[in-house]
């Protein structure tokens, strides 16, 4: 009777109290897998996010080149929308709020929730399991890196001229030089470097903390 209300009014009791009485179908290593993959998980947003803020800093002189949104998208597509998301909305509550070029709370919203959309895309296009190899595939990351940049400089300029009290069409035409500047790095760095950083990262770095 004592076991049939532990067995009923606990879980993890159960498995410790069966196990204890020599019950060898019991396997308690299977309940610390899903702590292990969390903490992969969770490992692996912190190494991602370092390398993007680490890039931003030092490419800080060179405004609106960065290496960040490729390092974001690589990141969903090797372990998911979620983690990838993770990667670029983290960044930019570093990054965003220790930057020499000032701080704005509306913008930081802005520029976080458009640099996780590269990590919700990443980890889009990395669920079908195929990364592609050639100069056709190349070509796509270029395009979708190019398409992605435009979108974030879009929406974040709208914000950016709102915040500041600026016409719309004024905010949009005075930020044509820093988008093409973005747009056109981006571009360049997802067509010669998405294939070969996906392919060192998950190298170095196990799947255990991917989505699902």
């Amino acid at each position: 009777m004592i076991a049939f209300f532990l067995v009923f009014w606990t879980g993890l009791g159960e498995r410790v109290f069966i196990c204890w009485m020599d019950y060898p179908t019991i396997d308690l290593a299977a309940d610390s897998r899903p702590i292990q993959r969390q903490a992969t998980r969770a490992s692996v947003i912190a190494v991602m996010t370092a390398a993007c803020i680490v890039s931003n800093y030092l490419l800080i002189g060179v405004f609106n080149v960065k290496l960040m949104d490729l390092i974001v998208f690589s990141s969903g597509f090797l372990f998911g929308p979620s983690v990838g998301a993770s990667v670029g909305i983290l960044t930019w509550l570093v990054y965003g709020t220790l930057n020499p070029y000032g701080f704005s709370l509306p913008i930081l919203v802005a520029t976080s929730l458009m640099e996780s959309l590269y990590g919700i895309v990443g980890g889009l296009l990395g669920s079908t399991g195929r990364m592609g190899v050639g100069l056709t595939s190349n070509l796509k990351y270029g395009i979708i890196g190019f398409l992605l940049t435009f979108l974030y400089d879009l929406v974040t300029n709208i914000v950016a001229g709102l915040t500041a009290g600026i016409p719309l069409t004024v905010a949009l035409i005075t930020g044509i030089p820093f988008a093409i500047a973005h747009e056109g790095s981006n571009a360049v760095f997802f067509f010669l470097g998405a294939p070969p950083l996906i392919s060192a990262v998950g190298r170095l770095i196990p799947n255990g903390g991917k989505d699902g």
